[in-house]
């Protein structure tokens, strides 16, 4: 992850607009609205925060838009190098310069991943070609794994020998010690032995938010062996506590849904994408992590645990409620933290909810029995404190008083860690109904030492940067456009002066920096418009001599696995010239729905506050526009359309 994503991924646009008072943004539905901070226009709500994308735009004087990059560049009238040293310091992220160390650092991990996204392909080849594995095949159908999910997920089967994988890939050229670094072999240092860390196991591939390999998930086939799961080790691709299995499926359906489902088992996760329920991941290890936590969170607020009827249950939640970050990393079983799980419901803003599985069933086995008992089960999730309160009321004899108070000792510290005091009475009252005693003397229980220190005062203290991890990176429908189009004139630069005389003589606007989103597509962009229209120099020669550092790690990933030698320039001109207009076609479909938007927000602004009349006309004068130019847009991709 560059430090951009993660700096992205660390501070919210709808946070950092509203840091200037005047923005007064107004929530409705996923985005928000408010009075844009860069003209004087204040009558016309015109200024639309998209959290999802991590961006914003203005439909009104300015018309302009951009990530929080741009936000900051044009609040603070500074470039993209000074925007990212003011955003790095805010979100506590240290920038490193692109050295020659760190360039042969990112190089050697791409063979990293080159090895592991191998090792899928010969996992797999043993799986369906070996006979060997078709013991393993046979296990994953009669779990009721179809060929297409096997496949779609990459399920393979590591052989029972010692070395098969290891002479495999020397074979191929690649080191023990790359092996190693890979998490595909183990040593035993007192015998000087090294061998396949997998052997006899059925292989799940875990892939980054980014669908990028970084390690596996291995199950045994034979009963007798242990452990019945085994990772890769921590490696500097592989680290349990980021990672979260499924994600790179899910990530879609989590922001159409609007929620996301967290289960125990890699193979839960499968089948329940396999039935529709793609909304669903996994943690590596025994415990949520503040990383997955606030990965899952820039996608949506609403998350449900679903456990099995013993992690849900009363034993468990008195671990919970004993703090089980001191034994995180102990056990198979997902540990239910309940105080640790409010801390961050309340520091993310999310909805996290709770909800059982039947007892002795896992996941897999429910939705395979009834789709729509699954689906029951999920909106049965309840709060995390109201799950508490009824698992262990119905574990304790509401009849004696001695209990009575345990209970209420333990559930009234989860009630004092809810970040709404609305939340808290509702709690406080409800728990003194189930006790059946009066609420003042649960308020005396709130003094003694039952309580930990008063939340409000944690909530007031500063995160500091250990507190703050990074995380998966915003994704942006029109970032891979953006990028494409990038890639293409760079290659051919030369076709510029071409694609600017078509957009001219098809009436479209030339193209500029405004057809770009991200603060770092644009710098780009600029920065090879400076080399095409310089004479001193070849593009190319231009582009390395002047390539600011910030831009380094953006440039090589844009062109990262993609080989454009070869091919004719009629096919790169084609696919830049389609590329530009389906760019330009997303912006403006966009835009659309975000006039629409806005005029329907106009009900809820007070009739004080803005000229509504006003708005409507600056607003279907805009609509108009944008469906004309829409209209010619899909009009030019025409020919494509029709041909397909």
């Amino acid at each position: 992850m560059t430090a951009v994503d993660e700096i992205k991924s660390r501070i919210h646009i709808e946070e950092l607009a509203n840091e200037i008072p005047t923005v007064k943004l107004r929530k409705s539905g996923k985005n928000y609205t408010g009075f844009c901070p860069f003209h004087e226009n204040k009558r016309t709500p015109a200024f639309v925060v998209f959290p999802d994308s991590g961006t914003w735009r203005c439909f009104g004087a300015c018309n302009e838009g951009g990530d929080i990059f741009k936000f900051v560049m044009k609040r603070d009238g500074c470039d993209f190098s000074q925007a990212l040293k003011t955003l790095a310091v805010k979100a506590g992220v240290e920038l490193e310069p692109l050295t020659p160390q760190r360039k042969e650092e990112d190089a050697h991990l791409d063979r990293i991943r080159q090895l592991l996204e191998e090792s899928v392909l010969l996992y797999q080849h043993h799986l369906t070609r070996n006979p060997a594995g078709k013991p393993a095949l046979d296990y994953l159908i009669k779990r009721g794994l179809t060929a297409e999910t096997i496949a779609s997920f990459g399920l393979g089967y590591a052989p029972a020998g010692w070395d098969t994988l290891m002479a495999h890939f020397t074979g191929r050229g690649y080191t023990i010690d790359e092996l190693k670094e890979a998490g595909l072999v183990s040593e035993n240092p007192e015998k000087e032995r090294v061998y396949d860390r997998f052997r006899n196991r059925i292989m799940i591939p875990i892939r980054d938010t980014q669908g990028r390999m970084a390690g596996f998930g291995a199950r045994i086939l034979d009963p007798n062996d242990v452990p019945k799961f085994l990772n890769s080790p921590q490696t500097s691709l592989f680290d349990k506590g980021r990672l979260l299995f499924g994600m790179d499926h899910a990530r879609r359906a989590i922001r159409e849904k609007d929620q996301a489902v967290i289960v125990e088992g890699y193979l839960d996760v499968i089948i329940l994408h396999q039935a529709g329920f793609t909304n669903t991941v996994s943690p590596m290890g025994t415990a949520l992590t503040e990383d997955q936590l606030r990965q899952l969170q820039r996608l949506t607020r609403k998350i449900i645990l679903a456990l099995d009827a013993d992690a849900a249950g009363a034993k468990a939640t008195m671990r919970g409620l004993e703090i089980a970050r001191q034994s995180l990393d102990h056990g198979d079983e997902m540990v239910f933290d309940a105080r640790g799980l409010l801390h961050e419901e309340s520091r993310l803003r999310a909805d996290l909810r709770v909800t059982a599985i039947p007892e002795g069933m896992d996941p897999d086995e429910v939705v395979l029995r009834s789709p729509g008992e699954w689906e029951s089960i999920l909106k049965n999730a309840k709060p995390i404190v109201q799950h508490v309160m009824d698992t262990m009321a119905a574990a304790s004899d509401l009849s004696d008083p001695k209990e009575k108070d345990a209970l209420a000792r333990k559930i009234i510290p989860l009630i004092e860690d809810l970040a709404s005091p609305i939340e808290r009475d509702t709690y406080r009252s409800r728990l003194a109904v189930l006790l059946r005693v009066n609420e003042e003397s649960l308020m005396q229980l709130q003094g003694g030492d039952s309580v930990r220190q008063k939340p409000t005062a944690r909530r007031r203290q500063k995160p500091s940067r250990r507190e703050i991890p990074g995380v998966s990176e915003i994704k942006n429908p029109l970032r891979p456009l953006e990028n494409h189009c990038l890639r293409l004139l760079m290659f051919k630069p030369d076709l510029f002066l071409a694609l600017e005389s078509e957009l001219k003589n098809s009436k479209f606007e030339p193209l500029s920096v405004d057809d770009f989103q991200s603060a770092e597509a644009q710098e780009a962009f600029l920065l090879l418009m400076e080399a095409i229209n310089q004479q001193e120099a070849s593009v190319n020669d231009f582009l390395i001599d002047h390539q600011p550092e910030t831009l380094t790690e953006f440039l090589r990933q844009i062109n990262a696995g993609v080989n454009l030698e070869g091919t004719p320039d009629e096919r790169i001109y084609d696919d830049l010239f389609d590329t530009i207009t389906r760019l330009r076609l997303v912006h403006i479909r966009e835009a659309i729905d975000s006039i629409r938007f806005l005029v329907t927000e106009l009900a809820g602004w007070e009739k004080n506050q803005i000229d509504e009349r006003e708005s409507l006309l600056e607003y279907n004068k805009k609509m108009t526009e944008l469906t004309g130019e829409r209209l010619r847009l899909e009009k030019a991709l025409q020919p494509e359309i029709n041909f397909q």
